[in-house]
């Protein structure tokens, strides 16, 4: 139990430097109101890191005394981590460990609450299953990955996804369904913010979905509101950018020959065989261009300058697929891509200039590639 008197000044100050929230590691937890009531209230507990009294919990003959009420000794917690600190487990929370949560704690609050107004960007999530595979995007990990670049306009995310859905990717009405249903979301949650006196002036972009779906996303988005996409890694499993490795770069196959198919192999995440894409498209009249890297694999795309370099290769290889076979031909897309690049495809491709686009999706249960989506969606035609 304390028993020094810790000046009222002092308490302020330590409120202000926690920004009012818990400062154990990983925790956060708002400390002016109650998680399931909402009530607003003080719910803190101030803590000594070297107890105030030599027979307390990290207790000094001599510094109990003298940093008794320091600011420095003292750290905002919530009861469960107050407990666990003092009572619970005071052996694994040394001094020199609560001492690095403190300063990391008010370092990043201090960081987070100095950045200027024209920081702020609103996070928008999408999410639709991939096969059996959940798509449940996470606001909490959006949130972590934006800063401290970027910090959430709102407490809330602007969310597109849909919920629960029954429909499977290797159904007959998947594609349509999901399509409708994004962009009927997007009409109503997104576009009237970001045209005339709309209030979103920046998005950050966290989706997990079909690629054919993403690419809608990046489609409806296009590349007119400033935005950042983000990747989900797999190491380690989160949303944050990560260094772009040293000389990286993509590399652009051309077809020998000039034919009426034309079709785009996007082998980045994985390698496609072409004879994938021959099963697919008639092989006597197909010229197949291709674009990789030199290790395709599933957690390639590091780092926010290869997403922007792929922006700019991939606007160069439209203008060159539609100069060497003209703009009265189909692009027949063969994905094998990140999430953040399948919504870069979208927002990239300008339906007035660049050549119409057949985006095909790989499914286990369909036995290969099938046609999903094309852009722009025209029902009267059967160009793809």
């Amino acid at each position: 139990m304390s028993v020094s008197n810790i000046p009222e000044p002092v308490k302020l100050l330590l409120w202000g430097k926690a920004a009012g929230r818990c400062q154990y590691e990983g925790c956060g937890k708002p400390l002016w109101r109650d998680d399931l009531t909402k009530a607003e209230f003080n719910a803190a507990y101030i803590a000594h890191i070297i107890a105030d009294k030599p027979t307390g919990p990290r207790g000094d003959a001599v510094l109990s005394e003298r940093l008794g009420s320091d600011l420095s000794n003292l750290m905002l917690l919530c009861d469960e981590h107050h407990r666990l600190i003092d009572k619970v487990d005071v052996a694994g929370h040394p001094v020199d460990r609560l001492r690095a949560m403190k300063v990391k704690q008010e370092t990043r609050m201090e960081l987070l609450t100095g950045l200027p107004e024209n920081r702020k960007s609103h996070v928008l999530l999408y999410g639709a299953n991939i096969g059996e595979q959940s798509a449940r995007v996470s606001w909490a990990k959006a949130a972590h990955a934006m800063t401290p670049e970027w910090y959430p306009a709102e407490p809330r995310a602007i969310e597109l996804s849909i919920g629960n859905s029954a429909v499977e990717d290797h159904d007959n009405d998947f594609w349509g369904l999901e399509r409708r249903n994004l962009r009927l979301q997007f009409q109503r949650g997104v576009k009237p913010r970001l045209s005339g006196a709309g209030d979103i002036g920046h998005l950050s972009i966290f989706a997990f979905a079909p690629i054919p779906l993403l690419v809608e996303l990046g489609r409806l988005l296009s590349d007119i509101p400033a935005a950042e996409v983000y990747q989900l890694h797999r190491e380690p499993p989160d949303w944050r950018w990560q260094e772009t490795p040293n000389g990286f770069a993509f590399s652009i196959e051309q077809p020998e020959e000039r034919k009426a198919t034309v079709a785009l192999n996007l082998s980045l995440s994985a390698t496609i065989d072409n004879s994938r894409i021959m099963a697919v498209l008639p092989q006597e009249n197909l010229s197949i261009w291709r674009m990789t890297v030199p290790e395709p694999s599933n957690d390639f795309m590091k780092g926010k300058d290869q997403l922007r370099l792929f922006r700019q290769q991939f606007r160069l290889l439209l203008d060159r697929i539609k100069g060497h076979h003209g703009q009265d031909v189909v692009l027949h897309v063969f994905p094998a891509v990140p999430v953040s690049v399948a919504v870069e495809i979208g927002r990239v491709w300008m339906p007035k200039a660049d050549l119409p686009l057949c985006i095909y999706d790989q499914n286990r249960k369909l036995n290969g590639f099938t046609k999903a989506l094309e852009f722009p969606e025209d029902r009267r035609s059967e160009r793809c």
